[in-house]
């Protein structure tokens, strides 16, 4: 398998196979005839899905593609106002458009574009950091917030491998010795601006996103459950806060003695912490060797916890379509280009990176990260250009990391229940309950939803194993989803089941 087709992998399972045996009633007395275990018959593996694509398939052209999906694109679900496009990631050829070069609200497929940024920017191994440094004050300790969403309190966590802050509180406490911490201030000035979007004025209290903060604790949820998903509970009004609180409770400090502060400036020579300050240097034995900082002079680094690699995060965001770590992921790309870590400078610093990276940027509006704002305007012929830049080997890492979050059809995050075979339930509550459909497991794509809003971009392969990417954008769709995404699957499925020449 070449590097063109390294995010593809083959799904396969098996099933148990029955033994039937002879029912035998034996007497005490009578000692049965021994009965010859039947040799079971293999069941032939399941189909592959997600195969490689094949180099030397047939290359589809518009006229096939535009036979194959034209009707389907019309769909009255879709309410009239779609924005549609199917590239060749072999050649980059743009084999169909349907007002593909028109804005339209992509919703949650903003996260590609989130996700894309923050990958060029920092690279897929680029870790964030929350830091713990002694504070001004004796007895003071300050949690230094560094932009991870995925922030645990402790080993029952929100997302998987996240740093946590029962383990920064060991490195502390042992850090410290014998000197007792009296107060927790919390320091989650990284990130500026407001704490909520430029979004519908039902989503802060829905429970798909909290406030944005540079300090929180799984996401900002009150009371986590990867069990429920995305919407798994409310979140808290001052993440940062209880996030503070909930650490001091670690260290044993007492709720009340947990406040928003600053950090002081770093103990000189400590790079962990940034900055410099004349308080708390390295000392020199009379062996010329530098003795470490005091852990008690102020801004003195007492522990560091790290997120999973970029890479890891960036596949979470996707699959499960996690609005908070989208905006958190966002301020690292508006950190990196020097931007304010907001709403604002996240999406211009957005912009700017994938301009860098020769996208058509120009009729793009980028207002958040996670694509809650109706003020997102994107063209699907831009989103296109995304994902078959990702799959091109020329463009190498990291954008094909990509890939590695992009949900299967009828098999994996947001796209579990699609792609099913029957009528469509109007509110898509009951959709995995239905058998899989033909296009199940055999698209991968983002999806995204908002009330009147559905979306789908990603990529299929054709009957003739050519890979194509696609990207399908409604906003003016009937409030019941359940149709428009059936929609939206019967149209990629097409696209599956031709050769498209």
């Amino acid at each position: 398998m070449g590097k063109k087709t390294a995010w593809a992998a083959t799904i396969v399972g098996g099933s148990l196979v029955a033994l039937v045996a002879a029912a035998l009633v034996v007497r005490p007395w009578e000692v049965p005839e021994p009965v010859a275990t039947p040799t079971p018959t293999p069941e032939p593996p399941p189909a592959a899905v997600l195969t490689g694509a094949d180099a030397g398939a047939p290359a589809p052209t518009a006229d096939g593609v535009r036979d194959a999906i034209d009707e389907l694109v019309e769909a009255a679900a879709f309410g009239g106002a779609i924005s549609a496009s199917v590239v060749d990631v072999g050649t980059g050829e743009q084999l169909y458009s349907y007002e593909g070069a028109t804005p339209t609200i992509p919703a949650s497929t903003t996260k590609l574009l989130t996700g894309a940024a923050v990958l060029a920017a920092h690279g897929p191994a680029h870790q964030l950091a929350t830091v713990a440094v002694a504070g001004a004050e004796p007895g003071e300790v300050v949690l230094v917030g560094g932009g991870d969403p995925t922030l645990a309190i402790d080993a029952d966590g929100f997302f998987p491998g996240a740093a946590r802050l029962d383990q920064l509180a060991e490195q502390v406490t042992e850090a410290l010795g014998d000197t007792q911490v009296s107060q927790v201030t919390v320091d989650s000035s990284l990130f500026t601006g407001p704490v909520h979007g430029p979004w519908d004025d039902d989503i802060p209290g829905s429970g798909f996103v909290g406030p944005i903060t540079a300090l929180m604790t799984d996401g900002g949820r009150i009371d986590p459950d990867p069990a429920q998903g995305q919407r798994s509970s409310l979140r808290w009004e001052e993440p940062d806060l209880a996030a503070g609180v909930a650490f001091a409770e670690l260290l044993g400090v007492s709720a009340d003695q947990v406040t928003i502060g600053s950090a002081p400036p770093a103990v000189a020579g400590d790079g962990d912490s940034g900055g410099q300050s004349d308080q708390g240097e390295s000392t020199t034995d009379p062996t010329g060797t530098p003795a470490p900082p005091d852990p008690a002079a102020p801004g003195a680094v007492l522990g560091q916890v790290m997120s999973p690699p970029l890479l890891r995060l960036v596949e979470t965001m996707l699959v499960t379509s996690d609005n908070a770590l989208a905006e958190g992921l966002a301020r690292q790309v508006a950190l990196h280009q020097g931007e304010p870590a907001s709403f604002a400078g996240a999406a211009a610093a957005t912009t700017a990176v994938l301009a860098e990276l020769g996208l058509p940027m120009a009729a793009a509006e980028i207002a958040d990260g996670s694509g809650l704002s109706r003020d997102n305007q994107l063209p699907a012929e831009l989103l296109t250009d995304l994902l078959a830049q990702a799959a091109d080997p020329a463009a190498g890492e990291p954008l094909a990391g990509l890939f590695a979050g992009l949900p299967v059809a009828g098999w994996s995050g947001t796209l579990a229940g699609r792609y099913r075979a029957g009528e469509p339930d109007p509110t898509g509550v009951e959709a995995e309950l239905r058998p899989a459909g033909p296009g199940a497991g055999a698209v991968r794509a983002k999806t995204g939803s908002l009330t009147g809003v559905n979306a789908l971009a990603g990529l299929v392969m054709t009957a003739d194993g050519r890979l194509l990417a696609f990207a399908l954008l409604t906003e003016e769709v009937p409030v019941a989803p359940g149709p428009a995404r059936q929609a939206l699957d019967e149209v990629t499925t097409a696209l599956l089941e031709c050769g498209c020449r």
